[in-house]
């Protein structure tokens, strides 16, 4: 057949195609097999599973779900972008970014901030050993600063620490509680300095009626199985600045994927920069995506119960209540109060457990947590993944000190602190129980004073 006759029969030209159909019948990548593995996780009984696995089994899936956000065709409709979207309507913040865990939304956050080598940023004493290992993550020098009976970082004290190289303040919202935002704010504009805030233990919290992590130039969240909210691992961060964000996207988003035409050049100088993989997966969207929309009822019932029971504690010499920066805005899973001694804590504790209120305290002699700037040992021993890399190069000027001592007041309260475990689901009757409870046992080791420091 000459060249001629070659190039007619093309189909190209309108001859018959080579591969007109395909014999084989594609079967789903992921499908029922992984449903079920899915079931099997939430704990439905072999029962149920067989009628789940006989009900979805008639189901044609086609190639199957994409799990992967990014892979997605049709990315409007991804429940990543669902997640986003109503963190943006919640918390009503402009932009939204869903990533793979509260971690990774502080590196994302640090970077977009400006955090990297011969840079500072100031991070509480009292919170968890994150925020400053994302700082670390980002070549910069976490520099801790005390706190007040908040246990939030104090305001006082946060100019002392201020240097030609710090960048940001990292204020945490403790444990259901919130910091003093206008005075963080305030010295950051002062200062120039860029704010995130720390929100994984204190999701849904608000500060003078305005949402927690949408003071500060960035707010990292948390939502996972150990917080108030979440199913797994994932994690959210919000800005009002749409440069931050797009920061944000970078690290997060391998160096530019985020961007409509991915692989083109830079729109902008600083644009483009090598990023990692923190991208929230649809299969982690897919439940946070539901958890989200329930958190506002989740606050309300766990403050309710916590407010509840404070109004019904007396006041005594012995203890301090925990400050409340705003106590309208407390979430409320625990409550706190500091014993004039660890000794006499421990007592309290004791009894408290005795009579049915889950409680408990550190004391001088407890093994390490990473909730405490001198035992977040990864830091404190200011070591790198390998003796060249590390961001420590300017610890030894004096302003970055690990060593315990450093922040007194964290040392203290951390170890006498007592902490009650909260219920949402607890009904009227058990808030006036505990209280009553409470008050059985204070009076029994300590003097009532009527006109001591209120809870509320």
């Amino acid at each position: 057949m000459t060249k001629q006759a070659l190039a007619s029969s093309l189909a190209l030209n309108g001859g018959p195609k080579a591969v007109p159909q395909i014999a084989g019948r594609p079967q789903p990548k992921i499908g029922v097999d992984e449903f079920m593995s899915i079931a099997q996780r939430f704990g439905f009984s072999g029962a149920v599973q067989e009628e789940i696995r006989a009900v979805i089994s008639n189901e044609d899936l086609g190639p199957g779900p994409n799990l992967a956000r990014y892979a997605t065709a049709r990315p409007s409709r991804t429940k990543g972008e669902a997640f986003e979207a109503l963190a943006r309507r919640m918390f009503g913040a402009p932009f939204a970014l869903g990533v793979s865990s509260g971690t990774a939304a502080l590196h994302s956050a640090f970077v977009a901030a400006g955090v990297g080598p011969d840079t500072e940023v100031i991070c509480p004493a009292i919170g968890f050993y994150a925020t400053a290992a994302a700082v670390v993550q980002s070549k910069g020098v976490p520099v801790f600063c005390d706190v007040d009976e908040s246990l939030g970082i104090d305001p006082t004290q946060i100019e002392a620490l201020i240097t030609p190289r710090t960048v940001a303040i990292a204020p945490t919202h403790v444990m259901g509680s919130v910091c003093d935002m206008g005075s963080v704010m305030e010295i950051a504009r002062n200062h120039g300095l860029k704010v995130v805030e720390d929100c994984a233990q204190s999701p849904g919290g608000r500060f003078r009626s305005q949402w927690v992590g949408t003071f500060g130039d960035l707010g990292c969240f948390s939502i996972s199985c150990y917080k108030i909210v979440g199913g797994g691992e994932g994690g959210l961060v919000l800005t009002g600045d749409r440069r931050l964000w797009e920061r944000a996207n970078q690290l997060a988003e391998c160096g530019g994927l985020w961007r409509t035409d991915r692989f083109a050049r830079p729109r902008y100088e600083g644009e483009l920069f090598s990023g990692t993989n923190y991208r929230m997966s649809e299969l982690e969207a897919a439940v946070d995506v539901v958890q989200l929309e329930k958190l506002p009822q989740i606050v309300e019932r766990h403050h309710k119960v916590k407010m509840s029971i404070l109004r019904g504690l007396k006041t005594y010499r012995e203890i301090t209540p925990q400050k409340l920066n705003d106590p309208d805005g407390e979430i409320g899973y625990l409550l706190r109060f500091f014993p004039e001694s660890t000794a006499l804590g421990q007592k309290v504790v004791e009894a408290l457990n005795a009579e049915g209120i889950p409680c408990g305290i550190r004391g001088t002699n407890a093994p390490p947590d990473w909730h405490i700037y001198s035992d977040m040992y990864p830091i404190t021993t200011q070591s790198g993944t390998m003796a060249s890399d590390h961001p420590f190069a300017h610890a030894a000027d004096g302003v970055a000190t690990y060593a315990r001592g450093a922040c007194p007041v964290a040392d203290d309260l951390f170890a006498r602190c007592v902490t009650i475990s909260l219920d949402q689901w607890w009904a009227p009757e058990d808030c006036d129980a505990m209280a009553a409870g409470i008050n059985k046992v204070l009076s029994a080791y300590c003097t009532e004073d009527t006109v001591g420091k209120p809870w509320i």
